[in-house]
C-alpha cells in the first residue's frame, strides 16, 4: 500500500510542570536564618570585646573550657534558676571562672594555716583517744573496737563490733562497751568545737528473712550513740546530721561480716 506523503506529521509537545519550586522552595529560609544568627554572634563577640576588661575576657574564655572547674549548682545565667553570673565577684575563688576588675582572688595561705591547724587538733584528739602520746583514754580491750582517719571532711572515729563482741544487741541496744566508748569520746571532744556527724552501718542479713531490718537498725544505732553523747553532756546544736546508710557501705569482702557493724562520728571542718 502506497504511503500518503501529503499527511502533515504529528508533533507532541510535553511541558515539565514545576509545582512550587520543588524541593528548592525553601532552602533560602534556612540560609538566611544561618547568616542571621551568625551575624548576632558576630556582633555580641564585638561588643564583649569592647565592654569587658582582659579578666573578664579570660573569666568568659575559661568558662568554655573543657577543663574548666564549672559547679554543678551553677548555670552561669546570672541569677536565674539559682545560677550566677561569670562576671560575680565571687565565681573565680570559687568555681575558678570569671571575676571582677576591682578584685583579686583571695590567698590560699591562711585556709592552707587553717587546715593544718584544724589537722593538729585532729591529732591531739587521736592521741588522747589512742594513747599515742601516752596514756589512753580507751581501755586496751576497746581499742580493737576504733579505727581513726583524718580525711577531707574531717576527723572520723569508727567504732566497729568484733565477732564475739558487739557495740549493740538486739539490733541496737547499745551495750555497756559502747556506753563507755561515748563517754571517752564525750571526754576527749571537749578539745574541739568542731560540730560532729553521726553515720550508721550495718551488715548485711541473710536473705532467708521475711523483712529488711538493716535501714531501721543503722538509723536506731546512730541517734542511739547520739543520744548517749547529748545525755553525757555533748552540746546537741553540734549535732549537725545522723545519717542510716544500712548495709549499701561495707567495708569487708563478706557483707555479712560482723566488722561492717559499725558508727562513724565525724568531727567536720570548719
Amino acid at each position: 500500500m502506497a504511503t500518503d506523503r501529503n499527511v502533515a506529521p504529528v508533533i507532541i509537545k510535553r511541558k515539565k510542570v514545576i509545582v512550587a519550586g520543588g524541593h528548592h522552595g525553601g532552602a533560602w529560609k534556612v540560609a538566611y536564618a544561618d547568616f542571621v544568627t551568625a551575624m548576632m554572634a558576630f556582633f555580641m563577640l564585638m561588643w564583649l570585646l569592647n565592654a569587658t576588661t582582659e579578666k573578664q575576657r579570660k573569666g568568659i574564655s575559661d568558662y568554655f573550657s573543657p577543663t574548666a572547674p564549672i559547679s554543678r549548682l551553677s548555670s552561669g545565667s546570672d541569677g536565674m534558676f539559682m545560677g550566677e553570673s561569670v562576671f560575680a565577684s565571687d565565681v573565680l575563688p570559687r568555681m575558678g571562672v570569671g571575676a571582677s576588675s576591682w578584685q583579686e582572688p583571695p590567698s590560699t595561705s591562711s585556709q592552707d594555716s587553717d587546715a593544718q591547724d584544724q589537722n593538729s587538733q585532729f591529732k591531739e584528739v587521736q592521741d588522747v583517744l589512742l594513747g599515742l602520746s601516752g596514756e589512753s583514754m580507751l581501755e586496751d580491750r576497746w581499742l580493737r573496737h576504733v579505727v581513726t582517719r583524718v580525711t577531707d571532711e574531717g576527723l572520723v572515729l569508727e567504732f566497729f563490733d568484733a565477732e564475739d563482741d558487739p557495740l549493740f544487741t538486739n539490733g541496737a541496744d547499745p551495750t555497756k562497751l559502747m556506753r563507755e566508748i561515748a563517754y571517752s569520746v564525750r571526754e576527749a571532744s571537749k578539745l574541739l568545737k568542731n560540730d560532729v556527724a553521726v553515720e550508721g552501718h550495718v551488715a548485711t542479713v541473710p536473705v532467708i528473712r521475711l523483712d529488711d531490718p538493716t535501714w531501721d537498725w543503722s538509723a536506731d544505732r546512730a541517734f542511739a550513740l547520739a543520744d548517749l553523747l547529748v545525755g553525757f553532756g555533748f552540746e546537741a546544736e553540734r549535732l549537725r546530721r545522723v545519717t542510716a546508710y544500712g548495709d549499701r557501705e561495707p567495708v569487708v569482702d563478706n557483707p555479712m561480716a560482723a566488722r561492717n557493724n559499725r558508727i562513724e562520728l565525724v568531727f567536720l571542718r570548719f
